[in-house]
């Protein structure tokens, strides 16, 4: 089956879409990567989900987004018509606070009428209502993706969000792990726009700076990095504002203490969860995975081999929306498809909505 995978996730800056051919079922699955486009929000739309984001539009607001990011899908996916069976639509989350809610927009009829083909979406209300965190919903594609006997690996994405995936050496669902780190990159792009940027590309004005102890012994103690899984975050708990001292430093300096924020966060949850089961590599994906400030400190923290995918002939903005595409496959063949231990739910999930296209000729 040929899937378009579309993923739009907290750093907002826009969606990634990857057209794969899936075939097999668990424990086997062969995969290959199709093709692969990148489309960026407009500036008004990127700035309508910022505002939504942080809780500053109204019900009026949020309704007009879900129809426009809707359209925006459909408009970036429309080359794909005739390529793709069925599509799998991960929407755009603006709200995610289990066990009350979790909120993902993006009307998927636009997406069902520009392919012609099915469209599943709305994956993480299933497991919410088995009493789960809906997060992170990839660690079973993760396993059917990258699991390779005999490695224990962990998978780590770098987006607005961090959170990792750890594949056991023996490839036994029942004992994957994954959660959300904490921050990554939203911290960093929110500090950077305050600077008239929407990123600090590569990490080159943390890399002038220097990390100021103070502040990061106090953001450490956040209750959040002590908290063992399964749990999530999101991006309404990370803003500047909630974090004491932000409006002390110089930008430089802001910026090189939330990209140490952010690596040492991530390496104390290796040392906490991960490690003790024992390691062998880590690959990271996503788009902080091209931040060489971010990087370097990752590499220097953690006792184990940290590559990028690209190091691994990968693409790192590839590993979610392919992800995503496994999750629609697995649902349109109604196959379960995500882990209870992961999210705290009582059992596995059948997750995702499907929406079909009109008839044809109707």
């Amino acid at each position: 089956m040929r899937v378009l995978g579309l993923m739009s996730g907290t750093s907002a800056d826009g969606v990634d879409l990857v057209l794969a051919a899936l075939e097999g079922r668990p424990p086997h699955l062969t995969w290959q990567v199709r093709a692969y486009r990148e489309a960026r929000f407009p500036p008004g739309l990127r700035l309508e989900v910022l505002q939504a984001l942080k809780d500053r539009a109204s019900t009026r607001q949020v309704a007009l987004l879900h129809h426009a990011l809707g359209r925006f899908y459909a408009e970036v996916a429309a080359p794909f018509r005739g390529q793709a069976d069925l599509a799998a639509l991960h929407g755009q989350t603006l709200w995610h606070e289990p066990p009350q809610a979790t909120l993902q927009i993006g009307e998927p009829a636009y997406l069902a009428e520009a392919l012609g083909v099915p469209v599943v979406s709305d994956f993480r209300p299933a497991d919410l209502a088995l009493g789960g965190e809906a997060a992170p919903l990839v660690p079973y594609p993760d396993l059917l993706l990258y699991g390779q006997s005999g490695v224990a690996r962990a998978i780590h994405n770098l987006g607005g969000i961090s959170n990792l995936t750890y594949l056991p050496a023996d490839l036994d669902p029942a004992k994957v792990l994954a959660f959300d780190t904490g921050p990554g990159n939203c911290l960093l792009d929110e500090a950077a726009g305050h600077l008239g940027l929407s990123q600090d590309s590569g990490g080159q004005i943390a890399a002038s700076g220097k990390p100021h102890p103070g502040l990061l012994e106090r953001w450490l103690t956040h209750p959040y990095f002590h908290r063992r899984p399964p749990k999530s975050t999101g991006r309404e708990v990370w803003r500047l504002e909630h974090l004491e001292g932000t409006q002390t430093v110089s930008p430089p300096d802001l910026l090189a203490s939330l990209t140490e924020l952010t690596a040492r966060s991530i390496a104390q949850a290796y040392r906490d969860f991960i490690l003790p089961k024992g390691l062998d590599e880590v690959w990271v994906a996503g788009g902080g995975a091209y931040n060489t400030t971010l990087m370097r400190r990752l590499k220097a923290l953690l006792p184990v081999t940290v590559y990028t995918f690209e190091e691994r002939g990968l693409h790192a903005k590839h590993r979610e929306a392919l992800c995503f595409a496994v999750l629609g496959y697995l649902r349109y063949l109604e196959q379960p498809n995500t882990l209870a231990q992961v999210t705290g739910a009582q059992k596995n999930a059948l997750a995702g909505k499907i929406t079909l296209p009109a008839p044809a000729g109707a």
